[in-house]
């Protein structure tokens, strides 16, 4: 099959039988990326959730029957609910060809071979119109990036301007300042807050708290400690030509600096797309020093959540790389071609202060940082998994979120993409099953690493148990 692609026709049904007859020929094949399917909708349907196994498939083609369409009040074919909305999903999300058979004897009065025709067209021109964060991805679905490395590498200015454009997640993070600065200083006082703004990059975070103290009526000094050269040149144009002294700018790492004095709030974006893996806990363990005894962290906290996920199209682009390095190393990805096979449950949380460290020095390492959990889920329909959803939720101040969980997402926030976990060897779950996913985060003096793995029982016997991934960081890590 060099050159030959291979596309399997389908027949959706109430019978589950068609996605499972599907999994055994494509893992007979090996899970073979020349082989696809065509979905043939019935008129009966199967349930959501099984409908919703075939958006992680290689659907190149959907094939409608003209006997599933419907007439309308006026003798038009039209499709009815639960077909319309699929169909949608699929348009949206995949973008098939879409087939029509027209029947041998008229089916609808007022049809004409066209008219099938033109109301798949329709359909088409009629799709919920994209929100700010799909229209922000384009071209990004499905496709693989490394996660940041903030601290061993500098980010350029055009990092920075992509994830400037991001309103929500400033507009929370002022509202998270500006709550702070009530709860924190009476009306009419003449005390000024110090804030210090750590990894500051190129100033929004800088400009958030000034627009807070104004809309608080708040006095405030901020302090904005960046180590990357690239942005500290921006920092000095902002000072000199909107902040003038209310602000004192310090080139410095966050972790090595010494402040003239403490500060009252600390406020940092640190955060990355399973929250901690671009180092936030690290960074802030160091800059905590800064912070008065009652003084306040901007965010507070923020937990990791996984879900076990399918997707052919994210594993075969991994298997693509033909080595175990790229299986063992995690990636942003915004989702299209996914399903999850059960909702996402939290791993573990990051709060700070961080009352478990000295409040004036440095702490001795980094073992307090390590974080292990094990989670289980409860899968109700045949599945196959290709690895791990990762996301985040962060409470900034009190009830003042950012979150790209699914169930609590901020909308129109696209700072973040999801993250994705792989496995190499996918695993067939079947209906009944339970996938029980242990994950650690593990450190040592240069960097930090994640470690997982999964296994498939049902009925208290072991299915499938895969080996640990990324052993000691041996495929990815973050440095130090």
């Amino acid at each position: 099959m060099s050159y030959t692609q291979m596309w399997i026709k389908v027949k959706v049904s109430s019978d589950p039988k068609a996605w499972r007859q599907w999994n055994q020929l494509r893992t007979l094949t090996h899970f073979n990326p020349k082989i696809h399917v065509v979905l043939e909708l019935s008129s009966d349907l199967p349930s959501q959730s099984l409908l919703d196994m075939w958006l992680a498939e290689p659907v190149k083609a959907v094939i409608l029957p003209a006997e599933i369409f419907i007439s309308n009040a006026k003798g038009y074919p039209v499709l009815g609910k639960t077909h319309q909305g699929f169909v949608k999903q699929l348009m949206r999300g995949l973008r098939p060809s879409m087939v029509v058979t027209l029947p041998q004897q008229p089916l609808h009065s007022a049809a004409t071979p066209s008219s099938y025709q033109e109301y798949v067209r329709f359909l088409n021109r009629n799709l919920p119109e994209m929100n700010e964060v799909e229209r922000f991805s384009l071209g990004y679905q499905d496709y693989l990036q490394a996660p940041l490395q903030p601290l061993m590498d500098n980010l350029d200015n055009q990092t920075y301007e992509t994830f400037e454009r991001d309103p929500i997640k400033y507009q929370q993070y002022e509202e998270a300042v500006y709550q702070a600065l009530l709860d924190r200083v009476a009306p009419d006082s003449d005390v000024e807050t110090v804030i210090m703004v750590v990894g500051a990059g190129r100033g929004p975070l800088v400009s958030c708290c000034l627009r807070a103290s104004t809309k608080a009526e708040r006095k405030v000094h901020v302090y904005a400690v960046e180590k990357n050269p690239n942005a500290y040149v921006t920092l000095q144009n902002a000072k000199a030509d909107m902040w003038h002294d209310k602000v004192t700018l310090v080139f410095a790492d966050m972790r090595k600096w010494t402040p003239p004095r403490k500060c009252d709030i600390l406020v940092s974006e640190l955060l990355g797309s399973f929250g901690d893996n671009e180092l936030s806990p690290e960074c802030l363990d160091g800059a905590q020093k800064f912070l008065k005894e009652d003084g306040i962290s901007i965010p507070a906290s923020y937990t990791a959540f996984v879900a076990p996920l399918a997707s052919t199209k994210l594993y075969n682009e991994v298997a693509a790389y033909k080595d175990l390095v790229h299986f063992e190393t995690p990636y942003v990805v915004m989702f299209q071609q996914v399903c999850e096979l059960a909702p996402s449950k939290p791993l573990w949380t990051f709060e700070h202060p961080n009352p478990r460290i000295p409040a004036h020095e440095n702490p001795l390492n980094n073992l307090h940082n390590m974080r292990y959990q094990q989670v289980q889920f409860h899968v109700q329909n045949d599945m196959i998994m290709h690895g791990l959803a990762g996301y985040f939720e962060s409470v900034l101040y009190n009830k003042v979120m950012i979150s790209i969980h699914p169930t609590t997402h901020s909308p129109g926030m696209f700072s973040w993409f999801p993250i994705f976990f792989p496995i190499a060897t996918p695993l067939q779950v079947p209906q009944g099953a339970t996938v029980t996913v242990d994950f650690w985060r593990q450190t040592d003096a240069k960097k930090v690493w994640y470690e997982w793995t999964v296994a498939v029982t049902l009925a208290e016997s072991d299915l499938s148990v895969l080996p640990i991934h990324n052993v000691s960081g041996r495929s990815s890590w973050v440095g130090l």
